[in-house]
């Protein structure tokens, strides 16, 4: 039997706002932010999606956004290992100094002390697939960051057409998990960045 996968962006924060690289730095949900939350929240209840488990990062933003979506009303696991990419020295930093493409920020931050997305996508891939491999785990949400969402999507397939649609806050990554295998279903973005 197919397990589902609900595997969200946090909401719109402080950071997000003023442009700023967040990574392992935290930052509050915006009034926007939190009301994204509240949009995905109307998301599942309104297709009745009901969820056995959810987990989030560590990240106060998404435990926030969790908490929000699902109204305090299930217990939820914090995980580092969805956390965002660490951008070392750059965090805080404007998102101006970012590298352009997806491909030049491989390898960007090692020397900054931060993470190569390759590290990323396979701390998303673990800890996912680990969390799906959980006997009673049929429809899971995951609350994670937009580059630990890109970079698990970028193993299963080439996300580039998706990021050209954006990675909105609290976009809804549908994934399908059997086999040990994801696929991607759709992607829900009912909220603006």
């Amino acid at each position: 039997m197919a397990k589902t996968l609900y595997l969200m962006r946090h909401g719109q924060t402080l950071f997000n706002l003023r442009r700023k690289i967040q990574g392992w730095s935290d930052s509050p949900l915006t009034e926007k932010g939190i009301e994204q939350a509240k949009t995905a929240g109307k998301y599942f209840k309104a297709n009745n999606i009901i969820f056995d488990h959810a987990y989030c990062s560590t990240s106060e933003r998404c435990v926030d956004t969790l908490e929000i979506v699902t109204e305090n009303n299930i217990l939820y696991t914090r995980v580092k290992g969805l956390k965002e990419m660490y951008y070392g020295t750059f965090e805080g930093e404007s998102e101006d100094l970012n590298p352009k493409t997806p491909k030049e920020c491989e390898t960007f931050y090692l020397p900054y002390g931060g993470e190569s997305s390759n590290t990323v996508r396979d701390r998303m891939i673990k800890t996912l697939t680990e969390i799906m491999e959980k006997e009673d785990h049929y429809s899971v949400l995951a609350v994670s960051h937009s580059g630990a969402c890109f970079n698990f999507l970028r193993a299963l397939q080439d996300p580039m057409e998706e990021l050209e649609k954006g990675f909105t806050n609290c976009c809804i990554f549908v994934y399908e998990y059997e086999n040990n295998q994801f696929k991607l279903r759709e992607v829900i973005r009912h909220c603006e960045s």
